[in-house]
């Protein structure tokens, strides 16, 4: 902060209008903006950066306390993030204000003189520099204009006033809208720089940006200015370089056909030129290139976006610099010693594309050493978790490569894939001939013996045999377990804090120990007989036909959850009062009357039995830190009003589940009778396997709502000793304890002030909740193999996706990334990143779902077939392709999905 502080010293008190280049550093964003703060960095390194000025944003407040945006600003405030419109019309008077007014004349006396520095007839470009930072999610790179080929002092003032301007454009003010940053502290510095007489000229990224690998540089480079490159208005050369080597690892020549010259009087022009094939640069000069990027990056310490230039006598210039905020952080860790790491989205796999809480993220760990526990390899500190369990951004990630340098893994895990999340299946098979995963352990017999060992010490096979030859029995002793999970003893309100930390890791502990060893075999066992009638049957079985099995499903906790909540819908609808209430007011507003007992009786008391039941549930609800429907019902007030809506009787969902259990049957009846025509024997096989499949299949959805019930039994431990910190003024508030891990909790019992750990890490949390991407799989190297694979174009313009529930329906797309406030009319196609079981309330109503997400087995699809809605999960970025009322044709059984083309469309 060097420069900013002195920069106000030395103009008593207020930051000056215009500052040299030379002059700024990073401290100075906030007069200067990050463009030429980065540019002040660059020429402090000694890097070769054009000379030039900045006018300071205490101009842009000179200009517009003339312009008096008052008004504007308050109308903004109000702006609702969805209303384009609004915020477009209100971008457009900030700038006619600033437009209408000269600049004031202390500012243009200041830029006039500074401009007299650098020559009478100098030739500049005028560049916006935003005092806004860049987001993980998005850069403000292009919001605001750039100039080019500027000359006179009159013609800088024009383009100065015109930059400042541009914080007002319409792109600019709906993006700031949007993303929730606010107008009036956004303010505009202006970099004055003189131009490079380029010969050549591109763009630079230290990353590669398509794949995310660290250690590759790509180039562009087109003849003449870099700014035909940047906008995209010449085809230039491409290049892939080996960062350390400058060695060109792919090479794709442009055809140039356009470059931008300046015009004499000021402006610039596009000049057609004949195409060529000879490169833009030579070896040497991208060598030059790499080398000079390197220096950035070392010296900003990540990965740079840069543009720069080359001269007709051959120099190489710095444009620009900025950070490349569109990459994913690699996983906590330092594994460069140990070579290529693989690296699994295990949030994805839940459902889950928001960041965790730390404290979720902490408590995962801890069930993570419990898992490698039981599987004979205890981590050295189980608060700390096995090593393989990594974060990245908030999301959970598994370091997978032991598993996919082992045939074993090779073979299984994939598969396990194929039917939980079938496109992260597809990616890493790609990876096998990657030789630097090549196979190390070839022999089966230690995972073998791992697993006999685990099956043998829970009794799987006799766990499998009961389920199998008694389906109910297995049933009422899971219910018996989960009992004992609610009614689990915990500590007395007046327990020390340490000791309730401990009863938190104990549970954590236990829970997946306790749970899936137990309920998983049955659930396998029902899938398993689901597969014995499908080879039983051969070639006598049809496309969809088990699937179809599969609806109706009983005993699943997921769909009884979902059928009680439309149940109390049923009874809500019967009652004027409650009906009334539910129509009228907003789920905060219910939320807040249900806690003070205030709702119409038929509502309160029919909500609190559903809490009573399932308050322990919520969205994210594998995350800690996230409040219980127990604690916030307005997610599931906000789903009653949506049931509401429904008018149609024959869409009512238990009608809709009892036809498609009635289909089950009828398709378990024709499948025995056809088999039956090939032998009694096989008839009787192949009925006995489906109706253990229907008996206990729903049971895969159990052993997550148990492990759930641990969770929350763990917050609200986590709550209680939150609030002891708070009282000890080491928080500042209860909920804060979320935003510590457990070892940060066990430090603020001994009495360290955690204020303002808690403060950065919800303003990173709260920057992670706008990540849109998150990688299903990465590489220590920062690759994202998916970039690499590609997707397979489907016939007729179609999506492809897994086939996860059978069915076409063609209707209106509802785009939702937060179900709490999703509001899905009755028929719409629900298209979702990805679900957990927080999620299904809204399938009821939902005519067909779309998921980024998921295989044939994960949560949605499993739930969307008992429903009986067409279902296709696992198509790529189907929340940015597809938009609200979109018309989508939804082929559960194909897996594809099409978008209705508007006359006139493309």
């Amino acid at each position: 902060m060097a420069a900013t502080s002195q920069l106000v010293r030395d103009h008593e008190g207020r930051p000056p209008f215009v500052v040299g280049l030379r002059d700024l550093d990073a401290g100075a964003v906030g007069i200067a903006g990050g463009k030429a703060a980065n540019l002040g960095e660059l020429m402090g390194a000694d890097l070769p950066v054009p000379d030039g000025f900045c006018v300071t944003t205490e101009a842009y407040l000179e200009l517009t306390a003339v312009a008096d945006l008052t008004e504007v600003l308050a109308d903004l405030a109000g702006v609702a993030a969805d209303d384009r419109d609004r915020a477009v019309a209100l971008a457009g008077r900030a700038r006619d204000r600033i437009l209408s007014v000269a600049v004031p004349a202390p500012v243009a006396d200041a830029i006039a003189s500074a401009y007299r520095a650098l020559g009478d007839t100098a030739v500049v470009a005028v560049r916006s520099s935003a005092t806004a930072e860049d987001l993980p999610f998005a850069s403000f790179a292009g919001q605001q204009d750039t100039f080019l080929g500027i000359a006179g002092t009159a013609a800088v003032l024009d383009a100065v006033r015109r930059c400042m301007a541009s914080l007002w454009t319409d792109r600019a003010v709906v993006y700031r809208v949007r993303n929730g940053v606010d107008h009036a502290v956004t303010r505009l510095a202006v970099v004055v720089q003189r131009m490079v007489d380029a010969a050549v000229a591109g763009v630079m990224f230290t990353v590669n940006p398509v794949t995310g690998r660290r250690g590759e540089t790509v180039v562009d480079a087109g003849p003449g200015l870099g700014e035909a490159v940047v906008s995209g208005a010449v085809n230039p050369d491409h290049f892939v370089l080996d960062s350390r080597t400058g060695a060109v690892l792919e090479r794709r020549l442009g055809d140039k056909r356009l470059v931008v010259r300046t015009r004499a009087e000021g402006g610039t022009e596009a000049v057609p030129l004949p195409a060529s094939d000879a490169p833009c640069v030579s070896d040497d000069q991208l060598r030059a290139l790499v080398r000079l990027g390197d220096r950035v990056q070392q010296h900003f310490g990540r990965p740079q976006d840069t543009e720069w230039a080359i001269d007709g006598a051959g120099g190489l210039w710095l444009t620009q610099a900025r950070p490349v905020t569109t990459l994913f952080p690699i996983p906590d860790g330092d594994p460069a010693e140990d070579g290529c790491r693989v690296y699994f989205c295990f949030s994805l796999a839940q459902g889950l594309t928001r960041p965790l809480t730390p404290m979720g993220l902490s408590a995962i760990r801890v069930i993570g050493s419990s898992v490698a526990r039981l599987y004979g390899r205890p981590p050295v500190d189980p608060v700390a978790g096995p090593p393989g369990v990594r974060d990245a951004a908030g999301r959970l990630f598994f370091d997978i490569t032991p598993i996919l340098r082992s045939t074993a893994g090779r073979a299984v895990f994939p598969r396990v894939l194929d039917v939980m999340e079938a496109r992260s299946a597809t990616v890493l098979r790609a990876l096998f001939d990657d030789p630097r995963l090549s196979v190390v352990h070839s022999s089966w017999w230690p995972v073998v013996r791992r697993l006999a060992w685990v099956a043998a010490r829970f009794g799987v096979p006799l766990q499998v045999a009961q389920a199998v030859a008694r389906p109910a029995a297995a049933r009422r002793r899971l219910a018996r377990l989960g009992e004992r999970l609610r009614e689990r003893p915990v500590p007395p309100a007046s327990a020390a804090p340490a000791d309730r930390l401990d009863h938190v890791v104990g549970l954590l502990g236990d829970a997946v120990v306790q749970v899936v060893p137990r309920v998983m075999p049955p659930a396998a066992a029902g899938f398993a007989m689901l597969g014995l009638a499908g080879r039983l049957l051969g070639p006598d079985l049809r496309p969809g036909e088990l699937a179809t099995v599969l609806r109706g499903l009983p005993h699943n906790v997921t769909t009884e959850m979902d059928l009680e909540l439309w149940s109390l819908a049923t009874r809500v609808r019967a009652d004027r009062d409650a009906a009334a209430a539910v129509r009228r007011e907003s789920a905060g507003e219910l939320t807040r009357a249900h806690r003070t007992g205030a709702l119409p009786p038929v509502l309160q008391h029919g909500l609190a039995g559903f809490l009573e039941r399932y308050g322990h549930r919520a969205v994210a609800e594998i995350d800690v830190g996230v409040p219980r429907w127990g604690e916030d019902p307005a997610p599931v007030l906000g789903v009653l009003a949506t049931y509401l809506r429904l008018e149609d009787p024959d869409r009512a969902p238990d009608r809709v589940f009892a036809r498609g259990a009635g289909e089950a049957e009828a398709m378990v009846a024709a499948l025995t009778e056809r088999a039956r025509r090939r032998g009694r024997l096989r008839g009787r096989a192949v009925g006995l396997a489906l109706d253990r499949a229907r008996q206990l299949a729903g049971i895969r959805e159990l052993p997550k709502s148990l492990i759930v019930v641990v969770l929350a039994r763990v917050r609200q431990q986590v709550l209680g000793i939150g609030a002891d910190l708070a009282a000890a003024g080491g928080l500042v508030w209860a909920e804060d304890v979320f935003f510590l891990d457990l070892g940060e909790v066990a430090a603020g019992l001994e009495g360290r002030d955690l204020r303002d750990v808690v403060a950065g890490r919800r303003a990173d949390h709260d920057r992670e909740l706008r990540r849109r991407h998150v990688p299903r799989v990465l590489l220590s190297d920062g690759t994202e193999p998916e970039a690499l694979v590609g997707v397979a174009p489907a016939a007729d313009g179609a999506l492809a996706g897994t086939p996860a529930s059978a069915g076409v329906v063609t209707g209106p797309a509802r785009v939702v990334l937060d179900p709490g406030t999703a509001h899905l009319v009755p028929g719409e196609v629900l298209v979702a990143p990805s679900t957990d079981p927080g999620w299904t309330p809204l399938f009821l109503t939902a005519g067909a779902l779309v998921m980024e997400m998921g295989g044939a087995n994960s949560h949605g699809a499993v739930v969307a077939r008992e429903y009986g809605i067409p279902a296709v999960v696992g198509v790529p970025d189907a929340t940015s392709r597809f938009t609200t009322g979109q018309q989508l044709t939804v082929d559960g059984t194909r897996g594809l999905v099409t978008a209705a083309v508007e006359e006139g469309g493309r």
